[in-house]
C-alpha cells in the first residue's frame, strides 16, 4: 500500500476506489459493461474455485484509445526494444515514488512503491499513485511534484511522465481527491511510468534493472505456493515524519486465497502477513518461485485470517486481459517502442478527457 502524509488532511489512508457518478454528455465515450455490485464483503462463486469481489467499474468503461487513431497508430509501430529480466533480486528494481501535491490551502505528500517492469526504464505501479503525474498536466487546482526514488535508503533520482493509467479506473474513481478515507478492491488499479531523466542530470543508464513478468493465467494451485513480495513499507515515516529514511524491503510468504471480480479468472491474490505489508508498499511486486512478477501489490489483506502485515495483489493476467481491452493492445506491446513520444500522445489523446471527468467529479 501506499502511506499518504498530509500537512493538514489525509487523503487516502488505506486505498483508493470510489463509485462516481458520470454526466450523462460524456456517455458517447464508452462501451458498454455490466453494472457495479455494491457489495463490500468477499463471498464464495457457486463453483466454490474462486471467491468473488465487488466489480465498481462505472456501468461504462472509455474506449477513447481504441477509438483514436493517433494512438493505435503509435502503438501499432512501437518498436521491440529491450525485454526481459535483468536483476534477479526485487530490491534491485523496485522504486520509491515520491508525489507533493500543493495548493493555496494545503500541502499533501504520498509515498508508494513501483518497480522497472522492463529494461528500457518502464515503471509499473498503481493509479493511485499515479493519478499525481496525472494531475501534472493541469495548474487548476493546486502543482504536483513527483520524483522516482531509489536505493538503500530511498533517494531521488529519476524525473518520470506517465505512459499510461487505466481511464476505466479513473473514471470510477474520479471523486478520489476529495475522499478523506477511501476503500476498494484493486480492480484496475494500475499504471506505467517511465523513467524520463535523471534529478542530477547526468545520462539516462542504457539498461534498467528490471523485472520480468508472467501475464498467464493463474491456476488454482496457486493457493498455499511461496511468493517473494518486495516494496517500499514507511510505516516510520507515518510515524515519525516525511523526512525519515526509507529502506525497501523483501520478504517470502505464501498465497492464501485466490479472488476474482467475476471474470472467472484470478484477478487478486491474498498473501499472508509480512515485513512488507505496510502503508507505501503499493506498487510493489509479488514474485512466483521462477523469480517472474505474477502480481502488483495494491491493498491490505485481512490480519485476522492472514496475519500482520497480510497484502492483495492484482494479478498481472489481470492487468495483462484489462489493457488489451482499453488499448487493444497487451501488456508487453504497451511497454515498447519510443516512450517519450508515447506519452504525448496518451497525454493529447486521454488526459484531457480524464481531467475533464476529475473536475466534473470534483
Amino acid at each position: 500500500m501506499h502511506i499518504v502524509t498530509d500537512l493538514l488532511i489525509a487523503v487516502i489512508s488505506a486505498y483508493l476506489a470510489f463509485t462516481s457518478t458520470l454526466a450523462s454528455g460524456i456517455e458517447s465515450l464508452f462501451a458498454t459493461a455490466e453494472p457495479a455490485h455494491e457489495t463490500t464483503k468477499p463471498a464464495e462463486t457457486t463453483d466454490h474455485t474462486l471467491s468473488a469481489l465487488p466489480s465498481r467499474l462505472s456501468s461504462l468503461i472509455p474506449d477513447v484509445l481504441l477509438r483514436s487513431a493517433d494512438y493505435q497508430q503509435a502503438a501499432a509501430v512501437a518498436e521491440a526494444g529491450l525485454s526481459g529480466t535483468t536483476v534477479d533480486d526485487p530490491l534491485d528494481a523496485v522504486v520509491n515514488i515520491l508525489c507533493t501535491y500543493t495548493t493555496e490551502e494545503y500541502i499533501r505528500t504520498t509515498t508508494g512503491t513501483g518497480f522497472f517492469i522492463d529494461p528500457d526504464g518502464v515503471i509499473m505501479t498503481n493509479a493511485h499513485v499515479a493519478q499525481f503525474l496525472l494531475l501534472e498536466a493541469t495548474h487548476e487546482n493546486g502543482e504536483t511534484d513527483c520524483v522516482v526514488r531509489t536505493g538503500n535508503p530511498a533517494a531521488p533520482t529519476y524525473h518520470a511522465g506517465l505512459l499510461y493509467i487505466s481511464p476505466a479506473w479513473v473514471v470510477t474513481n474520479a471523486e478520489m481527491m476529495t475522499a478523506a478515507v477511501p476503500m476498494g478492491t484493486g480492480e484496475r488499479d494500475y499504471a506505467l511510468l517511465y523513467a524520463s531523466e535523471r534529478v542530477d542530470g547526468e545520462p539516462l543508464p542504457a539498461v534498467f534493472p528490471a523485472l520480468t513478468f508472467d501475464p498467464d493465467l493463474l491456476a488454482l494451485s496457486t493457493r498455499e505456493a511461496e511468493v517473494l513480495a518486495a516494496g517500499y513499507p514507511a510505516t516510520s515515516l507515518l510515524e515519525r515524519g516525511p523526512h525519515v529514511d526509507l529502506i525497501p524491503q523483501k520478504a517470502y510468504t505464501t498465497v492464501s486465497e485466490l479472488y476474482t471480480f467475476g471474470s472467472n479468472y484470478a484477478d487478486v491474490i491474498s498473501i499472508r502477513g509480512s515485513e512488507v505489508g505496510a502503508e507505501g508498499a503499493s506498487g510493489g511486486p509479488v514474485l512466483n518461485s521462477a523469480g517472474e512478477v505474477i502480481g502488483v501489490i495494491v491493498t491490505r489483506g485481512d490480519d485476522t485470517t492472514d496475519g500482520t502485515g497480510s497484502l492483495r495483489a492484482i494479478t498481472v493476467s489481470h492487468i495483462d486481459r484489462t489493457i488489451l481491452e482499453e488499448t487493444g493492445f497487451t501488456l508487453a506491446e504497451n511497454v515498447g517502442g519510443n516512450l517519450a513520444y508515447r506519452a504525448d500522445i496518451f497525454a493529447q489523446t486521454l488526459s484531457p478527457f480524464l481531467l475533464t471527468i476529475l473536475q466534473q467529479a470534483n
